[in-house]
C-alpha cells in the first residue's frame, strides 16, 4: 500500500507538460473528419434532389399497393408502407424467436450426445456437425425448400394424418374420474414422503405418477380410456378430422374460441407463469433446505388441469375449425408455409451444430474430478449431468452462445432467396423498389437489426452475470 493511500492522502497531480503537438494533430484529425462527413451528406442531399427522391419518411403513410401472403397481423394491398414494415418485422422476430428456441434445444441434446459413451450415439451427433456446419447456410435453405418441400404433392394429392377433435366433456363423468384419480395421487404422495427406504420410496413415487398420468388422461380423453363407461373428454380422436401437408405447406387444426373460452389464452399464460414461479422456488429450497420436490409432475398439473378444466367449463363454445379441400386448395385452419418452414428448419438446424461444439467445450471445461465427487456421493449419471456439470459449463458456454443467437437473427435475412416475406425482403426489396428512399429504408433497416442485436445481448449478459461465480 502507498503512503499517500495509507496516510489519507489524495494522490499527487499528473504534472507532465501538456503535448500541444500532439493534441493539434488529434484536433485536426477530428476536424478533417467532420469536414467529410458534412460534405457528403450535402453531396447526398444533392444527388436525392436532383433525382426526385424523397428524403423524408413521408412515403411510410402511403399506400402500399401490394400483398404479402404471410402476416402475423392483418395486412392488405391498401395498408400503408408502415404497415408492410411492421409485417416484415414481425415476420423476422417470430423466425428469430422460433429458430432460437429450437437450435437450443438441438444443440444441447447434440452437444451432449458428441459425449455420449454409446458410440452410435457420438458418430452421429459428430456427423451432424461436422456436416451441416461446414455447408453454406445458402444452399442448405435452397436444399430444404427445393428438393424436400417442393416435390411434396399438390393440394388434391395431399398428405394426411389424423387430427384431434376439441369437444366439450361429459361432465359429471369426466370430474369425476379427475377427482378420483386427483385424490389418489395426492395420498400417494404423503404415502411415499413417509416411506423408509429407496426401493419403497421409488415405487411409491411410480404410483404417484401413474395416477398423475392418469388424472390427466381423464381430463383429455375422457373416462372411457380408463374402462369406465363411454363418457368422452376433452379430446377425441374419432372424428375423422386431418392434418393435410402438401407443397403449399402444413395445414392444422386451428381452435376456435368463443364465450367464456375466450379467457383460454389467458390462462394458459398464467398458468405457465405459475409454474415458472414453482420452478423458481422449488430451486431455492432445494439449494437452501435440501428439499427434493417433483418439479416437472406439478408444473404439469399447472399448466394442464387449470387449461383443461376451462375448456371443460366453456363446454360447447370450444371447437376446432378444420383444414378442408374446397376446389383447387384447402381452406380453414392454421397454415404453415413452406418458406417459413424451410428458413425455421434451415436457421436452426444450422445454428444447433454450432451451438454443439459450444456445448461440448463448456462439458469439458469442467475438471473430472466434478463428475468422480458425484458418483463418489451416488449420483446417477442424469442427475450428474443435469445438477453438477451443464450448471458450471454454462458459465463457459453463455458467452459465444450469445454470437449464435445473434448470428441466426441476422442471417433470418437470407429469406430473400427463398421468397419469405422478412424485413429485408418486404422493406429493402419491394418497398425499396417501389418509392426510391434508399437512405432512409436502409438506415432504418441497420437500426432495427441493431436493436435487436442489442436487446439480445442485453438478455444474455445479464443472464451471464447471474451464473457467474460470486464470492462469499
Amino acid at each position: 500500500m502507498s503512503d499517500a493511500t495509507s496516510t489519507g492522502r489524495p494522490p499527487p497531480r499528473d504534472t507532465r507538460p501538456v503535448d500541444w503537438r500532439a493534441l493539434s494533430v488529434q484536433i485536426a484529425i477530428a476536424l478533417a473528419i467532420l469536414w467529410l462527413g458534412w460534405h457528403a451528406i450535402g453531396n447526398v442531399a444533392e444527388n436525392m434532389r436532383a433525382r426526385n427522391i424523397p428524403s423524408n419518411f413521408d412515403f411510410l403513410f402511403a399506400t402500399a399497393g401490394f400483398d404479402l401472403n404471410q402476416s402475423l397481423i392483418s395486412y392488405s394491398a391498401t395498408s400503408t408502407y408502415g404497415r408492410a414494415f411492421l409485417v416484415g418485422l414481425l415476420n423476422t422476430l417470430a423466425v428469430a424467436a422460433i429458430g432460437i428456441f429450437f437450435a437450443t434445444i438441438v444443440g444441447f441434446a447434440v452437444g451432449v450426445a458428441r459425449l455420449s459413451q454409446n458410440w452410435m450415439a457420438a458418430k452421429l451427433a459428430a456427423m451432424y456437425v461436422e456436416i451441416i456446419r461446414n455447408t453454406p447456410l445458402l444452399l442448405q435453405l435452397f436444399f430444404w425448400y427445393t428438393a424436400v418441400l417442393a416435390p411434396l404433392p399438390g393440394p388434391r394429392q395431399s398428405l394426411s394424418l389424423p387430427a384431434l377433435g376439441l369437444r366439450a366433456p361429459d361432465p359429471e363423468a369426466t370430474m369425476a374420474a379427475v377427482i378420483a384419480a386427483a385424490l389418489a395421487g395426492v395420498a400417494l404422495l404423503a404415502i411415499r414422503n413417509q416411506i423408509k427406504g429407496s426401493a419403497l420410496k421409488t415405487a411409491g413415487f411410480a404410483i404417484s405418477a401413474l395416477f398423475i398420468i392418469l388424472m390427466i388422461a381423464a381430463i383429455l380423453f375422457g373416462p372411457r380410456i380408463l374402462g369406465f363407461g363411454e363418457a368422452a373428454g376433452i379430446l377425441d380422436i374419432s372424428n375423422g378430422a386431418y392434418v393435410f401437408l402438401n407443397n403449399r405447406g402444413l395445414f392444422l387444426p386451428f381452435p376456435s374460441l368463443g364465450g367464456a373460452a375466450i379467457w383460454f389464452p389467458v390462462i394458459l399464460l398464467a398458468s405457465a407463469i405459475g409454474a415458472t414461479g414453482f420452478a423458481f422456488w422449488a430451486k431455492v429450497q432445494r439449494e437452501e433446505k435440501g428439499l427434493i420436490i417433483p418439479v416437472f409432475w406439478i408444473n404439469l398439473l399447472i399448466l394442464v388441469v387449470p387449461a383443461a378444466l376451462t375448456i371443460w367449463a366453456a363446454g360447447s363454445s370450444v371447437s376446432l375449425d378444420y383444414p378442408q379441400l374446397r376446389g383447387f386448395n384447402l381452406a380453414g385452419g392454421a397454415r404453415v408455409y413452406p418458406e417459413f418452414f424451410a428458413l425455421v428448419l434451415g436457421l436452426s438446424l444450422y445454428t444447433a451444430s454450432f451451438i454443439a461444439e459450444i456445448v461440448r467445450a463448456g462439458i469439458l471445461s469442467v475438471a473430472k474430478g466434478q463428475t468422480e465427487a458425484a458418483l463418489a456421493l451416488g449420483l446417477r449419471r442424469p442427475a450428474i449431468l443435469k445438477l453438477v456439470i451443464i450448471p458450471q459449463a454454462m458459465r463457459v458456454v453463455i458467452p459465444p452462445l450469445t454470437n449464435q443467437y445473434l448470428n441466426l437473427t441476422k442471417n433470418s435475412s437470407l429469406a430473400v432467396f427463398i421468397g419469405f416475406p422478412d424485413l429485408v425482403q418486404v422493406f429493402v426489396g419491394t418497398v425499396l423498389n417501389q418509392t426510391g428512399a434508399m437512405i432512409q429504408i436502409v438506415s432504418i433497416t441497420m437500426a432495427v437489426y441493431l436493436v435487436i442485436s442489442l436487446v439480445t445481448s442485453l438478455a444474455m449478459n445479464a443472464y451471464n452475470n447471474k451464473m457467474a461465480l460470486t464470492e462469499r
